[in-house]
């Protein structure tokens, strides 16, 4: 008695089916082994930097505290905003940065830009337009963003 024709169907893409799950568990394994590779790395360089600094070591104090604002991308767009005489768009830094102006980019710009706004590093005076903050911290260094001088703490 021959299969229905459902049951042969199933019976063939089963195999296939089959093959997906273990391609996907192979990459779940090299991804697992990709994730804990680098988070072994993110615990070993805050393990150096906490031997550093209690060994009285100096951090360099060009470089930026926040990690997220050390990043590559990041410094880029605070470049841009550093030659900036008034507030800008998403779409305007995307075309500055020389990277696409679909929504796709400006949206992930804009999500990049509204983090620099949450540490105070940036400041949105209008919905959509963004400014350096008055004072900015640049390479680790508050500064203020008129003179681009150095900003002491304690300054009134």
């Amino acid at each position: 008695m021959p299969q229905p024709p459902l049951l042969t169907l199933l019976t063939e893409r089963e195999p296939a089916a089959g093959l997906a799950v273990e391609r996907l568990r192979e990459q779940i394994t090299t991804l697992t082994d990709q994730l804990t590779a680098a988070e072994t790395e993110v615990a070993e360089l805050a393990i150096t930097r906490k031997t550093l600094l209690s060994l009285g070591g100096r951090l360099d104090a060009a470089a930026p505290t926040d990690p997220t604002v050390a990043s590559t991308a990041y410094q880029q767009i605070l470049a841009v905003f550093q030659g900036a005489t008034a507030p800008m768009r998403a779409k305007d830094i995307c075309r500055a940065l020389g990277t696409g102006t679909t929504a796709k980019d400006t949206e992930g710009l804009r999500a990049k830009l509204k983090r620099l706004v949450a540490r105070q590093i940036l400041t949105e005076p209008e919905a959509g337009l963004f400014t350096l903050a008055t004072a900015t911290v640049v390479h680790g260094t508050p500064t203020n963003r008129a003179s681009n001088e150095p900003t002491s703490p304690h300054r009134t």
